[in-house]
C-alpha cells in the first residue's frame, strides 16, 4: 500500500511543495543567524588543506566541509550547487560529490563542475561518483548475474511494488523517475563534461579506491546491501590545469 501511495502523482506534487516551503524556511532562518557564514569562516580558519563534500546528506566525512541543499544541521553548510558557489577562487584542494549530480539538469551539472574547477587550487582534484547509464541499463540484459539479479528484486522489493517476476525494466524506469534524477551519465558523457569544464586527466576507479590519499574510503557503501552501491556507481577523478 505504501508504494502505490508514493507512485500516486498527487502525492508526489505535495512532497515536492512541502520540500521546496521547508528549503525556504530553512535558508531563512540560516541566512538570519548567519549560521553559514560561521561554518565557512570556522572551516577556513582551522584547515590548511581543505575539501569540498558536495550533496553530503547524513554522510560527513571529517576534514571536508560538508555542504548540502537543505540541511538544518549546524555541521552542515547549506548551499545550492546550480548557484553561484560562496567560496573565492583557488580555495580548496579536493572537492568530492556522491551521488548528487544526477539530481540537477544537465546544464546546471555543467555549472556547478564550472564552479568546482573555479574554487580549486591549481592541481586541486575533484571526484565524483553518480549512477551509471550503462551499469543501469545493463540490468535488462539476459546475461546478468547473481548480484544484479539480487539488486533487481532488492530494488523492486523497495521501490516498484506493482512489478511482476522481478522485472528489470520496473528497475531502470524507476533510476530515471525516482529520487529527483534529472540526468543519468554514461561515462564518456561525464568524462567529457569535466573535460568541457576545464579538467583533464580524468581517471575512472572503483569505489573507495584512488591514487590520492585523501579521495579514498569516501562513498557511503554502508547505505545499501553490500556490492549494491558499487554495483550502480560510475567513479571519475580529475585534474584542475596547473
Amino acid at each position: 500500500m505504501a508504494h502505490a501511495i508514493h507512485e500516486f502523482r498527487p502525492y508526489q506534487m505535495l512532497r515536492t511543495l512541502y520540500r521546496n516551503a521547508r528549503t525556504t524556511a530553512i535558508r531563512l532562518k540560516r541566512s538570519i543567524l548567519g549560521t553559514d557564514k560561521k561554518i565557512i569562516a570556522d572551516y577556513f580558519a582551522s584547515h590548511d588543506v581543505r575539501g569540498l563534500h558536495i550533496g553530503c546528506g547524513q554522510h560527513l566525512i571529517e576534514g571536508f566541509i560538508n555542504a548540502d541543499l537543505s540541511s538544518s544541521s549546524k555541521d552542515v553548510l547549506n548551499f545550492d550547487a546550480t548557484k553561484l558557489f560562496p567560496f573565492g577562487d583557488e580555495s580548496f584542494d579536493f572537492i568530492f560529490s556522491e551521488h548528487m549530480i544526477e539530481h540537477i539538469p544537465y546544464a546546471d551539472g555543467l555549472h556547478m563542475l564550472r564552479e568546482c574547477c573555479r574554487v580549486l587550487k591549481k592541481g586541486g582534484k575533484i571526484r565524483v561518483s553518480t549512477p551509471d547509464l550503462e551499469r543501469v541499463t545493463a540490468l535488462g540484459r539476459a546475461d546478468r548475474t547473481e548480484l544484479q539479479n539480487d539488486y533487481i528484486a532488492w530494488s523492486i522489493g523497495k521501490f516498484s511494488s506493482l512489478s511482476p517476476d522481478n522485472d528489470p525494466a520496473f528497475v531502470i524506469n524507476n533510476f530515471f523517475r525516482d529520487w529527483g534524477h534529472q540526468f543519468i551519465y554514461a561515462e564518456q558523457t561525464l568524462a567529457a563534461s569535466l573535460e568541457r569544464c576545464g579538467f583533464a586527466e580524468v581517471t575512472k576507479y572503483p569505489i573507495n579506491h584512488s591514487g590520492t590519499p585523501a579521495l579514498r574510503d569516501l562513498e557511503n557503501q554502508a547505505r545499501m546491501p553490500e556490492g549494491f552501491l558499487a554495483l550502480e556507481t560510475l567513479t571519475l577523478e580529475a585534474t584542475k590545469h596547473a
